[in-house]
């Protein structure tokens, strides 16, 4: 289970270096390999292969009403694979899609991760901090 936030910087050609306290679990879990596509709420998801032919089957057997998110999950998803130093390359479209340049926010949700833009995710984060509750939390205990 990943958890977790990291503030990461893309570097000139891209490519985001993947923390070291994922980087052996993606090794021995999914052999370094990661897909990403985009997420209906502007960034992107980050999946270990194995987490990623789940979520995929899942979406390829959406019925005929779902086409237009198929095209957007299965369309857009992009194979990668974490270098010797442990980085992973961040296709220009996917980049341009979830609006990153440089500084993001790499957040652990379980058996994927969001990869965001930190301005954004920032934003978005201090407007659901200031609105209320969602009523599936009014009987959770904190």
């Amino acid at each position: 289970m990943f958890q977790g936030a990291s503030s990461l910087s893309l570097d000139a050609k891209g490519r985001l270096s993947v923390p070291t306290r994922y980087r052996d679990v993606l090794s021995a879990t999914a052999g370094g390999l990661l897909t990403l596509t985009k997420h209906p709420h502007g960034c992107l998801m980050v999946f270990p292969r194995p987490e990623w032919e789940k979520f995929r089957e899942r979406v390829a057997n959406l019925p005929m009403s779902a086409q237009w998110w198929k095209r957007i999950f299965l369309g857009n998803a992009m194979d990668v694979e974490i270098d010797g130093t442990g980085r992973v390359l961040v296709s220009p479209e996917l980049r341009v899609a979830a609006g990153i340049s440089r500084d993001t926010m790499l957040l652990g949700m379980g058996n994927h991760f969001e990869l965001w833009d930190k301005a954004t995710y920032e934003a978005q984060e201090s407007q659901a901090m200031q609105g209320a509750m969602p009523d599936v939390f009014k009987d959770f205990s904190f």
